[in-house]
Parts: structure tokens; C-alpha cells; sequence
């Protein structure tokens, strides 16, 4: 059975929400039934299927962030966070 594709925001609203360092505050949610990526409240709520276990789930949320904004997975690197759910991503465009 294929994956289903991930529920993601248009890349304009993404990028709206980055600041001028390009940096992007998210809230995940590992172990979801699917992927995707909500904007909420000046934030963006990132869903990922995998489970919060060695990192796995910090590794799907940066390549379904770089996803939604074009981007390769390289120009997304975590900040601040790697064990929260609240993160901080600095994205180089």
C-alpha cells in the first residue's frame, strides 16, 4: 500500500513565518497517522509519523519542513529543541 502524501501549506505562508535570521519556530507531534504541517497561531504544527525515538522524529520533521519550503533537507538544521516539542529551526535560503 503507498504512503499517503503529506498535508502541507503552501510555501509562501511558510516562508511568511520565517524571521530575518531565517530562523522558524514549530511545535511537533511525533507517532501522528500522518504527516503534515498546519500553520497555528504564528507558529507551524508539524505532524510526523515517526516516533520520538533516537532522533527519528527530528529527522522527519526537518525533511517535511525542507519539503514544504522547496528546499533540499541540507539548508534545514535544528537549533533548539532536539528533545521538545516546541523547536526552533534555522532555515538558509
Amino acid at each position: 500500500m503507498a504512503r499517503p502524501k503529506a498535508d502541507l501549506p503552501r510555501e509562501e505562508d511558510v516562508r511568511a513565518l520565517l524571521d530575518a535570521e531565517g530562523r522558524l519556530a514549530i511545535r511537533v507531534s511525533p507517532g501522528s497517522s500522518r504527516d503534515a504541517i498546519e500553520l497555528a497561531e504564528g507558529k507551524l504544527l508539524v505532524r510526523v509519523r515517526a516516533r520520538a525515538v533516537d532522533g527519528q522524529a527530528n529527522d522527519a520533521v526537518l525533511a517535511l519542513v525542507a519539503k514544504a519550503l522547496g528546499a533540499a533537507p541540507s539548508r534545514v538544521r535544528l537549533l533548539r529543541g532536539a528533545a521538545a516539542r516546541e523547536k526552533l529551526l534555522q532555515v538558509e535560503t
